[in-house]
């Protein structure tokens, strides 16, 4: 099974019962969405949106004359989030059932939100498919599960035990917000839950100017 495949299965039973499940992390995901100090009239993209629990609290951000363009692989997760804005009305929220690696958004996005969602974070092709939609300058934030310090030793397996029913990938975590952090500006990360999660922010600093020949 690919990674993708992986990913999938793993959500297959957890769509239902989602929502109640992370009601402990709302308070950090409040966090991570301040982080990109959303105006008014703004475009926002949530990244692996699950059952749409960002997306209020996106809208609150951008307001009614702004937009959430969303996207989520998992069609168990993705169906929770179309019913949430069919029964909410929204309609200034436009989401895909799709994978990272390939999505097509209907426009650039001022600001990004990257809410645990590591096996995206560590698979460069689907960063750059994201980061390629942004407007140079966007805000990006994160969030996820990260190892503590090295020098904790055994306490690690407690951190890759939490991480793995969610991602195909649930060893890479020593610096998981790498991949995305090379192509920002002021990148800032900072420990929480006891050092085995992050919150981050930077600046996207736009895709790098080709150079012409010298004359």
């Amino acid at each position: 099974m690919t990674p993708n495949e992986i990913s999938i299965a793993l959500y297959r039973d957890k769509a239902a019962g989602y929502d109640r499940s992370a009601e402990f992390t709302m308070p950090l995901r409040r966090r991570t969405i301040a982080l990109l100090q959303l105006q008014r009239g703004q475009t926002v993209l949530d990244v692996g949106a699950g059952t749409g629990l960002s997306y209020a609290l996106l809208r609150e951000g951008v307001g009614a004359e702004g937009r959430v363009l969303a996207f989520e692989q998992s069609p168990e997760m993705f169906a929770v989030a179309r019913d949430r804005v069919a029964q909410a009305g929204w309609t200034n929220v436009w989401h895909a059932n799709a994978p990272a690696e390939t999505v097509q958004l209907p426009e650039l996005a001022d600001a990004v939100l990257f809410n645990y969602t590591h096996d995206i974070c560590r698979t460069p092709q689907a960063v750059a498919n994201i980061l390629r939609q942004l407007r140079p300058g966007a805000r990006v934030a994160m969030a996820g599960i990260k190892f503590f310090p090295w020098w904790t030793g055994p306490l690690n397996l407690l951190a890759w035990l939490k991480n793995r029913p969610y991602n195909a990938k649930p060893a890479d975590l020593w610096q998981p917000w790498s991949i995305v952090a090379a192509q920002c500006d002021d990148f800032r990360w900072s420990s929480t839950q006891w050092g085995m999660g992050y919150v981050a922010s930077g600046v996207y600093r736009g895709p790098a100017q080709k150079q012409g020949n010298m004359p």
